[in-house]
């Protein structure tokens, strides 16, 4: 008995389209990476990582159960989440908005802010919020065994798939940061086509009726 391959590669699927959406953990990494380096972007990315496993322990523990009691608590968390990517949505295509790839002159953080900043990025990202409180239960089976065991390996195959993509950004984020600078209508490209992509996650977050299910 255990977790079935159907299940991680559902997680995995999951979890690749959320990492592929901007969000804050990938503005906030790029962002880093392009300003100070590989280096600080992957101190940041250790702390988001962490922030990862916060969620997944939460999960593991039956966090989940106190949403499903509480709906009025996982309601204000969707209409939160929405909210927050529709102001990162403007921030992004508004008069003067600028792009994660292009340097923002953000101050040079010493490894330990650099590892707090990426584990407060990653708490306070709704979407990853989202994924652990309403997503990854559906892909628990209670017949398959123990809930608390599944949620652990199907969380930790979410914290793989986020850890190496989102460290492909931060070791590509120079090269396309150079290629965006010399090419700045593709870099304003970017932006509206990262705004819309935010604009439409957040409507689908709180215009989305499912309910999470017990873990």
């Amino acid at each position: 008995m255990g977790v079935e391959l159907s299940a991680f590669v559902g997680v995995a699927l999951v979890s690749l389209g959320m990492v592929l959406t901007p969000g804050p953990n990938m503005i906030y990494l790029v962002s880093r990476s392009v300003t100070q380096g590989r280096r600080a972007g992957l101190v940041s990315l250790a702390g988001v990582g962490a922030g990862l496993f916060v969620y997944l322990v939460a999960a593991t523990a039956g966090v989940v159960t106190l949403f499903t009691y509480v709906p009025q608590l996982y309601l204000a968390l969707k209409l939160a989440g929405a909210a927050y990517l529709l102001w990162l949505a403007w921030q992004t295509v508004r008069p003067g908005g600028t792009s994660p790839f292009a340097p923002q002159g953000l101050s040079i953080d010493r490894p330990r802010k650099l590892f707090g900043m990426g584990l407060l990025t990653a708490l306070l990202n709704p979407k990853i919020a989202i994924l652990y409180v309403s997503l990854l239960p559906q892909f628990i089976d209670p017949t398959q065994g123990s809930v608390a065991m599944q949620s652990l390996l199907l969380g930790l195959t979410q914290i793989a798939v986020a850890l190496t993509f989102n460290g492909t950004f931060v070791l590509a984020a120079g090269a396309v940061g150079a290629f965006f600078a010399r090419r700045p209508d593709w870099l304003r490209v970017q932006r509206y086509v990262t705004g819309s992509l935010l604009a439409f996650f957040a409507i689908t977050v709180a215009t989305d009726r499912g309910k999470p299910l017990p873990a």
